[in-house]
């Protein structure tokens, strides 16, 4: 008697030690879904669609020659991208230390905005998720610093070759052969500097977002010290500089991965990580639905520009400062200036899209339910984009009502890394309010005097 207790104890703890290890049965659809990732990937193994650690700085891509990633530099991005105290020459006094980066790139929100648009200087207000942000009324809409097209998630940036919906920063990738535009738009000059894309963008970007680093900055906020460990090597009258600060929010920015999102635990072996209804939904996207033939990077993106017909920004009637006259609707033709790129755009990256209600450049579509069947449907909605302009790759998918409900589950919650939050400081030097820091945002956040 006491030998079969012994062995059923032994057992016992036998199970419960291979329940502790998350030990998997590889089912009939794991075994198609593998076959399938590895078929459409452009290495013919799914590790392609792996990605790197956060803190594994040899592997994320990177600027190796002008800005090779380190710890302290991630570490003043960090506070940098919400600090609101270095929103300094805004139009107007009242839009002063009231903004920051992450006012149009709010991380609860997948790191986009939680409304139709992105609202930096000029803007107002915060809600929960960033969703109420809106006009301050001292500002004339031509005053605000918003954008014509939709800001893009900076989630799994370091992928991106040339940022942008119309892929206008950086020197190589597909903007290779058109240095000549870099001299039409003084804003490209940056170009010629040879940094990467990322870097490129996020110089200009301080400038074209009003922001400063000063004395004030450095000394009473503390930002000094950061400065040094960040950028010791560099001689101290340009340690200091906009370029540096944008050199460490863009190290940063390199390291928001979403590598706890259920698919990247599938990749990685966790089998359990993704539900049938998801695996069902990635195998649609790998196979019938077509995704991958365009979302093939690691981000599940690509650095390539295809025109679909969905309607611009302005056409939500909700969007301040931008029309139908607005350049930047013709995409990748308002940088390239060639009639054949109009109305052609990025291909972004898919993770963590539910966490903000609003797709495509122009806010077009507010559920990923609508994504799922503009897509399926494949029928252009914006009579401003010419037919001959449609991507040839936009053809109807007849997908099953069943396959649209699994692909839209697996693009809401197998794609959604549930733990931005870590990427969040808990407070910035200054003590000021983030990601906004005026009256009303301070109200919605709980935070301020």
């Amino acid at each position: 008697m006491r030998k079969h207790l012994l062995a059923a104890s032994m057992l016992y703890l036998l199970l419960a030690n291979c329940t502790k290890d998350k030990i998997h049965v590889e089912t009939t659809l794991d075994r198609s879904l593998t076959q399938a990732l590895n078929k459409a990937s452009i290495t013919n193994d799914k590790n392609h669609f792996i990605l790197p650690e956060s803190d594994d700085f040899t592997t994320i891509p990177q600027d190796k020659t002008h800005n090779p990633l380190t710890k302290a530099k991630v570490e003043l991005g960090k506070l940098l991208f919400y600090e609101t105290g270095i929103a300094l020459s805004p139009t107007k006094n009242a839009g002063q230390k009231t903004y920051s980066c992450a006012s149009c790139h709010v991380p609860s929100a997948g790191f986009r905005p939680g409304s139709v648009q992105g609202i930096a200087d000029g803007g107002i207000g915060f809600g929960v998720n960033g969703e109420n942000r809106s006009k301050l009324a001292a500002y004339r809409e031509e005053e605000m610093d918003v954008q014509g097209v939709r800001p893009l998630s900076v989630l799994n940036v370091a992928f991106v070759e040339n940022t942008t919906w119309n892929g206008r920063f950086g020197s190589a990738g597909v903007n290779i052969g058109t240095e000549d535009r870099w001299e039409v738009d003084p804003a490209l000059h940056i170009n010629e500097a040879g940094f990467a894309a990322l870097e490129s963008q996020n110089i200009e970007g301080l400038e074209v977002h009003r922001m400063e680093i000063t004395e004030e900055v450095l000394d009473n906020y503390g930002y000094r010290p950061y400065f040094d460990a960040a950028f010791g090597k560099t001689g101290v009258a340009e340690r200091y500089s906009k370029t540096n600060a944008a050199f460490a929010i863009s190290a940063y920015l390199r390291t928001l991965l979403t590598n706890e999102a259920p698919f990247q635990s599938y990749l990685k072996g966790e089998l359990n990580a993704m539900t049938p209804q998801e695996k069902r939904g990635a195998l649609v996207f790998f196979t019938d639905a077509k995704c991958f033939h365009c979302h093939k990077e690691k981000n599940l993106g690509a650095n390539d520009f295809y025109a679909l017909g969905v309607n611009d920004l302005y056409q939500t009637g909700l969007a301040f400062n931008t029309s139908a006259e607005d350049q930047r609707n013709l995409g990748r033709g308002e940088y390239s200036g060639q009639e054949i790129d109009n109305y052609k755009f990025k291909i972004p990256q898919l993770y963590n899209l539910a966490d903000a209600p609003f797709y495509f450049h122009g806010s077009s579509k507010t559920t990923l339910t609508e994504v799922v069947d503009y897509f399926n449907e494949a029928i252009p909605e914006n009579p401003n984009v010419p037919k001959e302009q449609i991507a040839r790759q936009f053809q109807p998918l007849q997908l099953t009502p069943q396959q649209i409900v699994d692909l839209t589950a697996f693009l809401e919650t197998g794609l959604r890394d549930p733990n931005l939050e870590r990427y969040v400081p808990e407070q910035v030097l200054s003590g000021f309010c983030f990601p906004n820091n005026d009256i009303f945002s301070q109200l919605d956040l709980g935070c301020g005097e």
